[in-house]
């Protein structure tokens, strides 16, 4: 519906390659009316529009997008094909300082 914002998450620990059950990915909707209770406890002094959780929705998949490119550069510098968790590890602080604005 308009009224939710979708998140990606991850449900269980990440498993080492080999492992019989593969990660799953989970789809949980965000109230929107949740969201901009959120917004507003951290940031009261701003101002948004009515479509603000669509923004944030967009933000979450361009850190994701930058997280995972990076820990694909990372994988490949490491002779690796396919992305560890410590590629991710790796590169998560340089992308969360790159992304905060």
């Amino acid at each position: 519906s308009g009224s939710e914002c979708w998140l990606v998450g991850w449900r269980g620990d990440l498993k080492a390659p080999g492992d019989s059950e593969p990660l799953v990915m989970v789809h949980r909707a965000v109230p929107r009316s949740s969201l901009l209770s959120l917004l507003k406890k951290h940031k009261p002094q701003l101002r948004h529009g009515k479509d603000v959780h669509i923004m944030v929705h967009l933000d979450c998949l361009l850190f994701l997008h930058r997280l995972a490119v990076e820990a694909r550069t990372k994988a490949v510098e490491s002779k690796s094909s396919t992305i560890q968790p410590n590629n991710v590890k790796e590169v998560a602080k340089a992308v969360l300082k790159k992304s905060r604005g």
